[in-house]
């Protein structure tokens, strides 16, 4: 199934948090629910701003230890925090601080590699996690940071020089945000799809 656009994205995992919501009142002991419910948390914080944001991956984070307090080798709950945690990570200006999530997010990874070392999502994450840092100091640099650098024009002579290595700069930047969290919604949100659709399949059509 193809996401047309991230409203049709917004609607279903907005659908997909009231039914695990409603799961989890009729039975807090399935894992594979809290899983899910972690997932979509994860999912729907990238729709949010700030402290939203920051609060609904915690969210996540509360739901996803919830499921391995249930089944402490549950390698989709391991994998789904780090996620949570390399979401969390970039939301935390200071890389010093940013690396203590960071670290959990590769832990956690590692955790599920080794439960599933046949996994190519969970290989894959791990090379993904290794960029993060990098990843990091370029949105800071360039997207937040940018404004407070430099209090004086550069000499007229190198302007044009240092636009075109600035630009080169943001578009490397841009490269590797996509490569990380274009893969990190784009996994999360296959997983979890997929999840739901397993534990609620609809009848098929009629022939």
């Amino acid at each position: 199934m193809e996401m047309s656009n991230d409203f049709d994205r917004l609607l279903f995992f907005e659908h997909a948090r009231r039914t695990a919501e409603a799961t989890y009142a009729k039975n807090p002991l399935d894992a594979d629910n809290l899983t899910r419910w972690g997932g979509v948390l994860l999912e729907l914080s990238q729709f949010q701003n700030g402290d939203e944001s920051k609060k609904m991956i915690q969210d996540a984070i509360d739901r996803l230890e919830e499921a391995l307090v249930v089944n402490p080798r549950k390698h989709d709950a391991l994998w789904c925090l780090g996620n949570a945690y390399t979401s969390s990570a970039f939301l935390i200006p200071d890389l010093d601080e940013a690396r203590g999530d960071f670290n959990k997010a590769t832990q956690y990874f590692e955790q599920a590699y080794e439960l599933e070392p046949q996994n190519e999502l969970y290989k894959k994450s791990l090379e993904v996690a290794a960029k993060a840092p990098q990843l990091h100091v370029e949105i800071h640099k360039h997207g937040l940071g940018q404004q407070g650098m430099a209090p004086g024009p550069p000499p007229s002579s190198s302007t044009k020089q240092q636009q075109q290595q600035q630009s080169t700069k943001k578009s490397k930047g841009s490269e590797l945000k996509y490569d990380i969290f274009g893969w990190i919604i784009l996994a999360v949100g296959i997983v979890t799809w997929l999840g739901f659709a397993k534990s609620n399949v609809p009848p098929p059509p009629p022939r």
